[in-house]
């Protein structure tokens, strides 16, 4: 009764955010959860294919609508807040044209993008329908979180995302040499009706599929961020794309698993980063850059151990998720789980960018790390197998944290000051350096369960004897 009566008095901003950071986790972590579901209805080969459908499909939507409902649309929704029913549906239509551009080269080619997708026909006709509807969900979430009703957002995604798990069960169990297509086919039937009803509404609101003015602010916002979008994504990935075209799908599925198991710890970096972005920003503002200091802090540490935790226990992750045919993916787990951690490191030196909107020095960096990673891959894959992958993500992460490093650092020298630091760089570089150095103890001594459960104890105890101090930086974090 105390948390919720703390709770009615916050403000409408603060219920949004929690409400907005509660369904992101539940979403991810019902689809995390389907992942020993379908390791189970599926062949390892199976559930490869359908990972790489999912890969292309990440990267494809950002070709076909620019990624337009991100950061442009809710500048745009400000810019044109006298007409933002307008402003939405033309968004969409330019959304609708450049999808069906991309369409129709795809159909004056379609045994040449079969074969380069590596694709059946039926799985492409689903993709080029989910390019279709994904960003009607996206366009509509994004103006009704700048709107703060947080209700039907949360409701609806979560109708969607466990909707689309157990359609897919059902499809899948019922099907028997066509798996990857009915589990690709759940996910479309999921959002396909409630996405058409809401884009009828849009143009309905709207009533406006072409404005010259509107296209021309999306293009010239979104075109330049393209390269940034596409590097973040190819960074994510390329690793199963290039694994499934090198060596196989088997071997992209057995990937695919100790990726998604070492990337759940993102489900608090990404709730952490919703709460923390406004907070950055408002400080920074305000001149409160002390307050970002000792804010995060504990923050650093907390993402270190999380990692080493998954790092810890990825044995009986794996065995728990997905069986003991994908035990051998537990040596790609280390790499991963510390690549979360400067992925976090790296996101908030990028969030100092984005707030002086330096967003050209984003996209190189984000560029750089994509080629260095896809170089590596080309090289290692065949040498390594798939278990090169895993490091050559974690190298290319540490790359992008250093080079948004540099440029936030001259960022705060240009703007705040030479001796400023919004971070406790200290703490950072301890931190990271223990994660690295337990990632390498780890993978030595997977096999000798007494050594790792005593290594596990031993954090656990050194915890104990500085629980004060980490009591102190949860304070610091908690006003």
């Amino acid at each position: 009764m105390k948390i919720f009566n703390e709770y009615k008095k916050l403000d409408q901003t603060k219920k949004a955010m929690i409400w907005y950071t509660f369904s992101n986790v539940l979403i991810k972590s019902v689809a995390l959860l389907s992942t020993p579901i379908f390791t189970r209805l599926m062949t390892t080969s199976e559930f490869g294919k359908f990972t790489i459908f999912q890969s292309w499909l990440s990267i494809l939507i950002i070709v076909t609508s620019l990624n337009m409902f991100q950061g442009g649309y809710t500048k745009g929704l400000i810019a044109f807040e006298d007409d933002s029913d307008g402003f939405t549906s033309a968004s969409m239509g330019l959304v609708i044209t450049v999808t069906f551009f991309w369409i129709i080269i795809y159909f004056c080619a379609y045994n040449f993008w079969n074969k380069f997708f590596e694709l059946t026909p039926l799985l492409m006709i689903f993709m080029g329908l989910n390019l279709l509807f994904m960003p009607v969900l996206e366009f509509w979430s994004a103006r009704l979180r700048f709107e703060y009703r947080y209700k039907e957002v949360v409701f609806i995604s979560i109708v969607i995302s466990v909707s689309s798990v157990l359609l897919g069960i059902i499809l899948v169990m019922l099907s028997n040499n066509y798996r990857v297509e009915a589990r690709a086919l759940a996910d479309l039937l999921a959002r396909v009706v409630i996405c058409g009803l809401i884009l009828i509404s849009i143009f309905k609101k709207g009533k406006i599929f072409y404005n010259k003015i509107y296209w021309k602010y999306n293009l010239s916002f979104n075109i330049p961020l393209l390269p940034h979008f596409l590097a973040f994504y190819i960074l994510n990935q390329s690793d199963r794309l290039m694994i499934s075209k090198m060596i196989g799908n088997t071997q992209a599925a057995y990937y695919s698993v100790a990726y998604t198991i070492s990337m759940m710890m993102n489900l608090i970096m990404s709730a952490l980063n919703s709460a923390l972005t406004p907070f950055i920003y408002k400080s920074i503002n305000n001149g409160k850059n002390e307050d970002i200091r000792k804010g995060t802090t504990f923050v650093f540490i907390l993402m270190a151990m999380l990692c080493i935790v998954t790092m810890a226990f990825a044995p009986e992750i794996i065995t728990i998720f997905a069986g003991k045919n994908y035990a051998d993916a537990v040596y790609v787990v280390p790499p991963i789980a510390a690549s979360v951690y400067f992925i976090f490191v790296y996101s908030m030196f990028s969030t100092v960018e984005y707030y002086y909107q330096k967003t050209v020095r984003i996209a190189v960096a984000t560029s750089v790390s994509a080629v260095v990673n896809v170089v590596l891959n080309y090289y290692l894959i065949n040498i390594y197998g798939y278990y090169a992958a895993g490091y050559t993500t974690l190298i290319s992460y540490m790359i992008l944290t250093v080079m948004h490093y540099i440029f936030y650092k001259a960022i705060v020298t240009d703007k705040l000051g030479k001796n400023v630091e919004l971070y406790n760089m200290k703490v950072i570089v301890i931190c990271s350096i223990f994660v690295l150095v337990t990632m390498l103890f780890m993978i030595y001594i997977y096999k000798e369960q007494v050594i790792r459960y005593s290594v596990i104890l031993a954090i656990v105890v050194v915890c104990l004897f500085n629980f004060r101090k980490i009591r102190l930086l949860f304070s610091d974090f908690k006003k």
